[in-house]
């Protein structure tokens, strides 16, 4: 598991530089703020008009909800979980599990398109930013300390998700 995410890992950084180098930027690889190629596109006053202001912090300014404080921390119905920016399909309930943190946690994206992940280095650490591939929103960061079979949390604020029940 440990090989797998290094190789996870180095395909990370790896589109993180192409992508600083000015790459075009695939959904599943990273890209820069400063290069958005993405389908859903809104000004900073249409995203503010469409979400709510908790919304708007989270997915427009790379915000965090308080652990423990989201709607789907605890959340158990079987279903998918969309971008609240957006409506793109990001995670479904059967990858969902209990990680303890207080955000929902999931083993994988939908589809390995739905996301883009990106190198994080902001607060003095080196995370992994998880933001959706169509509307570049803010949904949390991936760690590598998720159960099998991925071996990968990927750690997202409700406020970035709207929920589907199957």
């Amino acid at each position: 598991m440990q090989k797998a995410f290094q190789m996870w890992k180095k395909r990370v950084l790896l589109a993180s530089l192409g992508a600083l180098a000015g790459c075009s930027a695939q959904p599943g690889v990273a890209q820069t703020p400063s290069q958005p190629h993405f389908s859903v596109v809104r000004s900073q006053e249409e995203w503010r008009k469409k979400l709510t202001p908790e919304q708007f912090q989270i997915l427009r300014q790379k915000g965090t909800e308080r652990a423990f404080s989201g709607k789907y921390f605890d959340h158990h119905e079987a279903g998918e979980y969309f971008c609240a920016g957006c409506g793109e399909l990001l995670f479904t309930s059967q990858d969902k599990f209990d990680s303890g943190t207080g955000w929902p946690s999931f083993l994988r994206p939908s589809k390995d398109t739905s996301v883009l992940e990106l190198v994080d280095n902001s607060y003095g650490m080196e995370r992994v930013e998880v933001e959706c591939a169509q509307c570049g929103g803010h949904l949390g960061h991936v760690f590598p300390d998720g159960p099998r079979p991925t071996g990968l949390r990927y750690c997202i604020n409700s406020a970035s998700l709207d929920f589907k029940k199957r």
